[in-house]
């Protein structure tokens, strides 16, 4: 997968895109004053849209024809433990390194009117915490995605205790302590591969580095341990749904797009190529614990009252799909989960920005409290239609397109396993459609909802942007797999290799 890397450009494409956000995070904080908030949302504005144009050199730089590394950048660190600052992508990382640009002005936008209080030290956060995941998707060396992975447990666990709900403190300490729990045994995985490559840091060095069977199971489990709880799999999920519901919209909008897909990430970088053994033999259990998510965590969905509860269970299914894809270990299943972790940032930020609009109106996520919403928000409402019906997986949506192929990926993997995976669109149209009739449909429910208003400008445009990329990359989604089928065939050859 790493066997050669091209450099693409003079330019540090990489390191801007890691720390120019953090920069004007940082910037924020100095000059944020809470008796007058405009200039920190208006620099965090700035920031979020130059975090962006910053990364769009490496799409239209990049070379769709290769599955080495590009944009490469290696600098020593700490000499002593041979640590670099090594960073490249290929054609998997360079959509969540988007990805994560464009939903952080997303997230500056959703909370410019919403959060009043400590304005400057909001939305710095959300600017360092998005070069900190950035940094994640970029890094080649083990110890630097290991500090970006852990480092980004700081920023959110301030968005969560900071600016969430009732119970904001149980569900930042839940949170970051069961995602710290699962990463020490990473850590000493991470020790265990440096000492048996002669002292190397360096992941495409771990790839190529000849393991016995005991070593790689070691090795595959410990680095479960963390990419598990941040994805979240059954059964340790229990966290997201607590964060999901004390943390702020926008808070909730980056748990879900981004933050989940870092675990996802790491399977893909880590333990299907370091231990390919290991992940074939022990593919039925995580494709066991993947179905588990997909139907019995889609069906605990369909009976939450709490908005936000329910679509945080969904992003638990969701998920399960692409672990579902990534252990079929065939071109269809895992281009499938790869797509599906791209839509469900659109999909899922949407439906989490949809329930943050209601709340700012009536300030309750209770499903019961609504009722004949679209007499007063029609506008809303065909965007709130639209994403829960990408949720459910409806064709020309980027929802079907993810799941449809892993589905096709597991037909060709095991016919059974594919009919209980199609089994999740049932279950997927079950909680989002019933969620749907009984806010938006029916007779205005009470005063409240008859006093609601529509969306404002701020909101269409955020709403908008999330509904075009969700139709066009349903309708259209060559662009994607175009360019990540390179890096997929080539991680898919390197794991068909035995190490023993």
């Amino acid at each position: 997968m790493m066997a050669s890397e091209m450099a693409s450009s003079t330019l540090p494409w990489l390191t801007l895109s890691i720390f120019v956000p953090i920069f004007f995070g940082l910037l924020v904080l100095l000059i944020g004053r809470d008796d007058n908030p405009g200039p920190a949302r208006v620099l965090s504005l700035v920031g979020s849209i130059a975090g962006l144009l910053v990364t769009i050199p490496l799409y239209t730089g990049f070379n769709p024809d290769t599955a080495d590394m590009q944009f490469v950048e290696k600098t020593p660190w700490i000499e002593a433990f041979n640590l670099n600052y090594h960073l490249g992508i290929d054609g998997i990382s360079v959509w969540f390194v988007l990805l994560t640009a464009f939903i952080t002005i997303i997230v500056v936008l959703a909370g410019w009117e919403i959060i009043k209080s400590r304005v400057a030290q909001y939305m710095a956060a959300f600017l360092i915490l998005s070069g900190l995941m950035i940094g994640v998707f970029c890094a080649l060396d083990g110890m630097l995605f290991y500090v970006f992975f852990e480092a980004t447990l700081i920023p959110m666990y301030i968005i969560i205790g900071a600016w969430g709900g009732p119970n904001r403190v149980y569900a930042a300490f839940k949170f970051f302590l069961y995602t710290l729990m699962g990463s020490l045994l990473t850590l000493i995985a991470f020790i265990y591969l440096w000492h048996a490559s002669g002292g190397s840091f360096d992941i495409a060095t771990w790839h190529k580095l000849p393991l016995s069977y005991t070593e790689q199971v070691f090795i595959f489990v410990a680095l479960l341990a963390a990419f598990a709880v941040k994805v979240p799999m059954w059964p340790v999920h229990t966290w997201l749904p607590d964060a999901h519901v004390e943390a702020p919209t926008g808070g909730s909008i980056v748990l879900a797009a981004i933050m989940l897909k870092l675990g996802a990430y790491g399977f893909l970088r880590f333990s299907l190529p370091i231990a390919p053994d290991a992940s074939h033999s022990l593919a039925g259990l995580m494709i066991a614990l993947s179905l588990i998510a997909v139907i019995y965590i889609g069906l605990v969905a369909i009976v939450q009252d709490d908005m936000k509860k329910l679509v945080a269970y969904s992003s638990v299914a969701h998920m399960g799909f692409v672990t579902l894809g990534f252990f079929l270990f065939n071109v269809t299943g895992l281009e499938g989960a790869i797509v599906q972790m791209i839509s469900h940032g659109f999909v899922s930020g949407a439906m989490f920005m949809c329930i943050g609009v209601m709340y700012d109106r009536l300030h309750t996520r209770r499903i019961d409290a609504y009722g004949g919403v679209v007499h007063r928000m029609p506008r809303f409402v065909t965007f709130f239609v639209l994403f829960s019906m990408a949720n459910a997986g409806l064709p020309g949506t980027s929802g079907f397109i993810g799941e449809f192929t892993v589905i096709l990926g597991a037909v060709q993997y095991d016919f059974w396993i594919g009919l209980l995976a199609a089994s999740a669109l049932i279950w997927g149209a079950g909680y989002s459609l019933w969620m749907v009739k009984r806010v938006a449909f029916g007779p205005v429910a009470n005063e409240q909802v008859d006093g609601m208003s529509d969306l404002c400008s701020r909101e269409f445009l955020i709403l908008g942007l999330l509904a075009i990329l969700t139709l066009f990359m349903g309708i259209y989604p060559k662009p994607f797999t175009d360019l990540m089928h390179p890096s997929v065939q080539a991680l898919l050859q390197h794991v068909s290799i035995s190490k023993l």
